[in-house]
């Protein structure tokens, strides 16, 4: 395991998980070298899944989102990637990542994002980066995920809920959302039925 050097913890190992179709994929923390296979993977997308993430269409990431992308530090930051493949054939299908946000008491809160390419779509693949990201921010002392979902992205909804964590949820505007309450321990990625 590698040292993050700001924080000097150490990050976890790559893991491989299994896909509802069996497909084997690894899930790692975003490196800078990862940068081309992010955009490939933005690429990829189609507009409907860009607007799900982003509330917005949008053509390209900027360089300063790419920068925080691979740049985890584990306190205030952590970029998941899944990828298949090996080496210069690894192609990234998914992301997760949360940052953290400021609050008026000492509970520390992170918001949460995701995209899965659309062909990986329904496979799972959410959900175990949901537990991957949920194990990582416990260990870095993260108490509470928020997210904000459309609230027609009834497939992500459907993650939250069924990560077994506390969770409230309030909708304005189409925008619903949650916050999962991470102090509940035993979050672990399951294995794809």
């Amino acid at each position: 395991m590698s040292k993050t050097p700001e924080t000097g913890t150490s990050s976890p190992p790559s893991r491989e998980i299994a896909l509802r179709n069996g497909t084997r994929v690894q899930v790692r923390v975003a490196r800078p070298d990862d940068r081309d296979r992010i955009v490939a993977a933005f690429n990829e997308l189609e507009p409907d899944s860009v607007y799900t993430r982003f509330f917005s269409m949008r053509k390209a990431l900027t360089a300063a989102e790419l920068d925080r992308m691979t740049a985890t530090d584990f306190t205030h930051f952590v970029a998941l990637v899944a990828v298949v493949g090996q080496g210069a054939d690894e192609t990234v299908i998914g992301g997760a990542s949360y940052t953290a946000l400021p609050t008026a008491t000492d509970t520390r809160a992170a918001e949460v994002a995701f995209t899965i390419e659309e062909d990986y779509q329904g496979q799972g693949l959410a959900g175990q980066l949901f537990a991957v990201l949920a194990d990582i921010a416990r260990r870095h002392g993260i108490q509470r995920f928020e997210a904000e979902v459309l609230a027609g992205n009834a497939p992500m909804l459907k993650v939250f809920e069924r990560s077994g964590l506390p969770l409230t949820k309030t909708r304005d505007a189409g925008v619903t959302h949650i916050v999962m309450d991470l102090a509940q321990t035993g979050l672990e990625p399951q294995a794809a039925p």
